[in-house]
């Protein structure tokens, strides 16, 4: 028992001992050191990934959008009516021939601009010169019959009177007499009727204007009352539009009509109201009006499809806002200013729509639509005219680009 408990204790101090030579030995101090270093880094590398989070996490948050924009104008403008329109011809005539015949000539084509009483056409004047000739023979026949006649009937009257002839004799020869003048006038009448005939033989233009159409050609043989051509007055040209029920109270002849075009959008022609029918339309409950607009350097052509402004009044200061500004929400309206670099919502009350012509040669050169602001926004505020789709109240927002 007592060897026993020797062995054990002598194991015990060779177990110190170890120990102790392990602590004290270098390898063993650098095994605890490079363990301590790796905590450390293990440390260090979670403190920086989550400093990390939290920058991005701040970025997300300094987040800006960005966005075009422009200060509210003012601008003193004439209130008017808008509407859709047609150019039209002034006048549009259909020229046809009045007598029968072979065309001989044709001196016009589309497109061909014609003056009033130019000659367009011909027809053969063969048989009608041949009429003119036969009505003038049988007037000199029907003259001396009448001369004739005339002269039997002086004679049977001074007969008559000495009781030389009877009565029934004496009537004749005046009956000769009254159908030898009836002969004669009838003459007369199928003469003038031939030189009519013969006139028309060549067909001149009734108006100043241009063919809009050829019917008919040289050899074609034409009837009575057939068209060769359509001709159109361009210089002056008929505006048709129509206007509400609401707005017939604001029309006054004379009244300013400006109007635009595709053909020229960046252009803006004028006209006055010249016509005002005396009725609506019972289906559509508007009013066609017409204005006389110039043409003298034949830019427009009847068929335009135009947007029309009808001034109804004097100037007024508006405040203006682009259309691309505002934002439909059912029956709200609402725009975005800008404050500092945060974006505000506004709600406002839209007016009149404008279509503004912006000055020829510049980099904003051409026609942009404008609306009418009541209320909501002042003159000098920076409106959002493009981006604001993405805003939200607060948002951060950069201007970038040019005034739209």
């Amino acid at each position: 028992m007592m060897k026993e408990l020797f062995i054990r204790e002598d194991s015990l101090e060779n177990k110190n001992a170890l120990s102790k030579v392990s602590i004290e030995n270098p390898l063993s101090k650098r095994f605890l050191l490079s363990l301590s270093y790796l905590l450390l880094t293990a440390c260090c590398l979670l403190l920086f990934s989550g400093c990390e989070k939290k920058k991005e996490t701040k970025q997300v948050k300094e987040k800006f959008i960005n966005v075009q924009a422009q200060p509210v104008e003012k601008r003193s403008l004439r209130p008017f009516i808008s509407a859709i329109g047609t150019l039209n011809p002034y006048e549009e005539v259909a020229v046809s021939t009045e007598i029968d015949g072979i065309l001989k000539d044709v001196n016009a084509d589309d497109g061909t601009k014609v003056s009033k009483g130019m000659l367009l056409s011909a027809v053969d004047d063969t048989d009608y010169s041949l009429e003119v000739e036969r009505s003038y023979a049988a007037l000199k026949e029907a003259d001396a019959n009448l001369s004739n006649t005339k002269l039997e009937y002086q004679r049977k009257e001074e007969l008559y009177k000495k009781g030389l002839i009877t009565r029934q004799q004496f009537d004749d020869v005046t009956t000769k007499l009254s159908l030898s003048d009836a002969e004669l006038e009838k003459a007369k009448s199928s003469l003038a009727i031939a030189k009519q005939r013969l006139s028309k033989v060549k067909i001149y233009s009734p108006i100043s204007g241009v063919v809009k159409k050829k019917v008919a050609a040289a050899g074609s043989y034409v009837r009575n009352g057939n068209p060769l051509f359509t001709i159109i007055q361009t210089n002056p040209l008929k505006l048709n539009f129509t206007i509400t029920e609401t707005d017939v109270g604001k029309l006054k002849m004379g009244q300013d009509v400006l109007f635009t075009v595709y053909a020229f959008p960046d252009r803006e022609f004028k006209g006055e109201l010249s016509v005002i029918y005396p009725y609506l339309d019972e289906k559509t409950r508007t009013l066609q009006v017409e204005a006389k607009v110039s043409n003298s350097d034949e830019l427009l052509k009847p068929g335009f499809f135009v947007r029309v402004m009808l001034y109804t009044g004097q100037s007024k200061d508006k405040i203006l806002v682009p259309v691309t500004s505002l934002i439909y929400e059912e029956d709200r309206i609402k725009v975005f200013v800008v404050e500092g670099n945060l974006a505000k919502e506004r709600p406002v009350n839209a007016g009149q729509k404008y279509r503004l012509q912006l000055g020829v040669g510049s980099r904003e050169s051409g026609v942009k639509e404008y609306t009418e602001i009541i209320e909501g926004v002042k003159e000098g505020e920076l409106i959002v005219t493009v981006g604001q789709q993405n805003l939200f109240e607060n948002a951060k927002v950069k201007i970038v680009g040019g005034k739209d």
